[in-house]
């Protein structure tokens, strides 16, 4: 008998005509002649989930990414059909599909203008090596396109004429184009026409993008197993889409406490104790602003996660306790290698209740990290998440620890092919039972929920802080992160700008980069120019690998250590600003970093600018990104922008000049704006406030500011007990005018205000506060327009 021993190999297939429809609610199936189903659910007017299978049944349909809490809803559904294609129809989106070939076709409701439209649209191929299908998506793309987004990519902002690859990777000293790094957010967001949309495709094999490379003018992506299942946003602003896509796969549980918005200092490694301490008294000592001091892999008893060395830690709740006292926060790495060890209680306990990884037929699945041979808990799986959550009680309760660092966690393991667990690994999945070729790019995120929800439990009444390497898509909802180990080089500051850019426009706002470089030694300018735009990142730290030499605020001198004081004390007088802005991002999904694209996408001139950002609603900042620089040019985007430090006014829609020495950085406020600000503190607490500083930007028309504040910290907030002050601000040729409203029940420490005018086109006669006329020397205004009043106070009428 002689059998065909050959593998057909069929390539691309194609769903065939649609031969059925049935429409159940919101979700409406599409089945085709050879056996495609085609899944639609609208879950808001503006965004439509496609969902596809080639075998005529659905897997479960679950997800780590999608959160329980995103908005859902719709005022308008309608489905009609013609000869050709089946209709959708909501109050934002007509979405056409193909009765041929299952292709769709999306246009906006209001004027029937062409959003986006599939070109092959879903195909996919057989894969015997992979055990499954290769689902694949392509999509024509529309004249003038460009796409942004996709999480920590080191690349300019617009994606266009690349190809990008998600796979969560351990990638120590990544440069520019490096692809792929630590992190997978498989969202991006197009923009033609003045009309943005954003497309999620929630499948957590490995995937790839590719935005017109392999063809002009063509855009795919596609995953090598999994189900072809996607999220279309429409905007048709481009912030609308961010701000949908965050709404859909979560925006932060809680609002940080506000100490971790203040300067962090990190270091492989501090130890020991008294060296800890000899770096937090420099702090105090040269009046440095610091809120938190890291502990990495040395404070730990050979490696063991949550134990302590006897030799360079022998009393740590003693140390955390006097750090405490003198207003440092601790936190503390925790890895997700347990070293293979029967006298180490935690690997004894993860052996005994069988919650380590295996492999496919049988054994643990063991890896070298720092500690040596190592198992790894399956995060995957809630019993053990829940598990490792409780290991968090002497850390945090007993000991004090206020933050915990999730490193390592792509998973990263040493020495072997991909450095990471082989594809054969299982994992439970929340019940879905997996490989890792599906588990890999949830497992960093997984890990890092666990230790969220361990210092949740344990730090209450306070908030927790956590913060990841390796994340997925929705890990915002849990942590904070940074880009990883970069270098100390003048590119790599510049891509710390893109990547916490980039970030924010994919859901993550609270970000930040390694500050001087990980690998490697900056020199005393690039430390200046790394920590001007570290000021202006979420999150806050210097962390240097400590191979090459100290990286603290004093190391380059005092010239050095004088710009980097001012900087830091500049962070500490924007917390306001900035909890303001955290306010916005964790209730609405607001970025709180902005691309310019994504402050202005109807100015063509934004879509390719890369150094230039909007911090919060108001603040303009452009980094100096090279050596022994005086300035630089930047673009201004439309309106008028007061240069922060002279007052200076700037007409936007035009690339400038700007000086800038060392000492200063370019910085622009908006016409209009009224900017919140706190004295200099050394640490957040360490002073009561007694007055908050309000600086007023004339501008001739008509701009809204909000400051947020509660007790930063704790949850009474969600009570109701915080106070949120919108202030309307009206200027005209001779007199100036600002409203304010006060909600919320919390009641701050301060009774004034202390007001500075900015740009006054005229010199004040007289000030009415809530129709009273004031005499000049109750507000105590003085020469340069700064003037003292009632926080109370409904309206503030400032004559010329």
């Amino acid at each position: 008998m002689i059998l065909n021993t050959e593998l057909e190999y069929k390539g691309n297939l194609f769903p065939s005509k649609i031969i059925s429809y049935e429409k159940n609610l919101n979700v409406l199936s599409f089945t085709t002649a050879n056996g495609v189903i085609l899944e639609v659910t609208v879950r808001r007017d503006s965004i439509l989930r496609f969902r596809f299978t080639t075998t005529g049944i659905f897997d479960n349909d679950f997800s780590y990414a999608i959160t329980k809490y995103a908005s859902r809803g719709y005022n308008h559904l309608e489905v009609t059909e013609d000869d050709a294609n089946y209709i959708i129809t909501t109050s934002k989106l007509i979405c056409k599909i193909s009765k041929l070939d299952l292709r769709t076709s999306m246009y906006d409701a209001k004027d029937n203008s062409l959003i986006c439209e599939d070109e092959l649209g879903f195909h996919w191929e057989e894969s015997y090596e992979l055990g499954g299908d290769i689902v694949k998506m392509s999509k024509t793309a529309q004249p003038g396109e460009s796409y942004y987004g996709l999480g920590d990519k080191p690349v300019d902002n617009n994606l266009k004429g690349k190809r990008f690859e998600n796979w969560v990777t351990d990638s120590y000293a990544y440069g520019r184009d490096t692809d792929p790094i630590y992190k997978t957010i498989p969202f991006y967001t197009a923009l033609h026409n003045k009309k943005s949309y954003g497309i999620f495709f929630d499948n957590t094999f490995r995937s790839f993008f590719d935005f017109c490379n392999e063809r002009r003018n063509i855009t795919s992506f596609w995953a090598q197993g999994g189900e072809m299942n996607y999220y279309f946003i429409y905007g048709p602003e481009m912030s609308d889409v961010v701000v949908n896509y965050t709404d859909l796969t979560g925006k932060p549980h809680e609002l940080p406490a506000l100490w971790t918005l203040g300067y962090h200092q990190c270091k492989w490694s501090y130890y020991p104790e008294s060296n800890v301490k000899e770096i937090t008294a420099k702090f105090r000592d040269l009046k440095i602003p610091c809120d938190a001091i890291y502990l990495d892999i040395d404070y730990m008893e050979g490696f063991r996660c949550f134990t302590w060395s006897e030799e360079y830690f022998p009393n740590p709740k003693r140390m955390v306790k006097e750090l405490a006292d003198d207003g440092f926060k601790t936190i503390v790495i925790i890895d997700p290698g347990i070293k293979i060890d029967m006298d180490y209680s935690v690997f004894r306990e993860g052996l005994e209740k069988d919650y380590f990884c295996k492999r496919a037929d049988g054994p643990y699945m063991k890896g070298k990290v720092w500690p040596g041979e190592c198992y790894f808990p399956d995060f995957t799986n809630p019993e053990v998440r829940d598990w490792w959550s409780n290991l968090f009680k002497e850390l945090v309760e007993d000991i004090g620890v206020k933050g915990v660092w999730n490193d390592m966690n792509e998973p990263a393991v040493m020495d072997v092919p991909g450095k990471t667990f082989p594809d054969d690994v299982r994992h439970d999945y929340d019940g879905n039972h997996c490989s890792h070729k599906k588990a890999h790019n949830v497992y960093g995120m997984q890990m890092a929920r666990a230790t969220y929800h361990g210092l949740k439990k344990f730090s209450y009444p306070k908030r927790p802080f956590v913060i990841t390497r390796a994340a997925y898509s929705g890990t915002q909802r849990y942590t904070s992160s940074w880009t990883g180990d970069n270098i100390a080089t003048w590119d790599h500051l510049t891509i710390a700008n893109l990547q916490a850019q980039r970030m924010c426009m994919s859901g993550f706002s609270f970000i930040g980069s390694d500050i001087g470089g990980f690998a490697e030694q900056p020199n005393g300018e690039l430390y200046a120019r790394w920590i001007q735009l570290g000021i202006f990142h979420p999150f806050c730290r210097t962390h240097s690998s400590g191979d090459h030499g100290d990286q603290e605020p004093w190391a380059f001198g005092t010239t050095i250590t004088d710009v980097v004081r001012k900087f830091i004390e500049l962070r500490y007088q924007l917390l306001p600003y900035l909890y303001t802005a955290f306010w916005r991002y964790a209730e609405e999904g607001v970025p709180i970093l902005k691309s310019l694209v994504l402050y202005d996408q109807h100015d063509p001139q934004t879509h390719y600018r890369n150094d230039e950002f909007v911090f919060g609603e108001k603040i303009l900042a452009c980094p100096i990104t090279g050596p022994n620089q005086k300035g630089r040019r930047m673009y201004f985007p439309l309106g008028k922008w007061y240069n922060f430090w002279t007052d200076e006014v700037v007409e936007g829609g035009t690339e400038q000049w700007v000086d800038a020495d060392l000492d200063s950085m370019p910085i622009f406020v908006k016409e209009g704006a009224i900017i919140p600000k706190y004295p200099i503190q050394q640490y957040v607490g360490e002073k009561t406030i007694d007055e908050l500083s309000l600086d007023v930007y004339y501008t001739e028309g008509k701009e809204t500011s909000q400051v947020y504040e509660d007790a930063t910290d704790g949850y009474d907030y969600i009570k109701g007990r915080y106070s949120l002050r919108d202030f309307k601000l009206s200027g005209k040729k001779n007199e100036l005018i600002i409203q304010q409203h006060k909600s919320g029940k919390f009641t701050t420490t301060y009774k004034t205000f202390k007001v500075s005018l900015h740009g006054l086109p005229f010199k004040i006669s007289k000030v009415e506060v809530d129709n009273v006329i004031i005499p000049f020397e109750d507000l105590k205004l003085d020469s340069s327009n700064t003037l003292t009043l009632t926080k109370e106070f409904t309206e503030l009428h400032i004559i010329g």
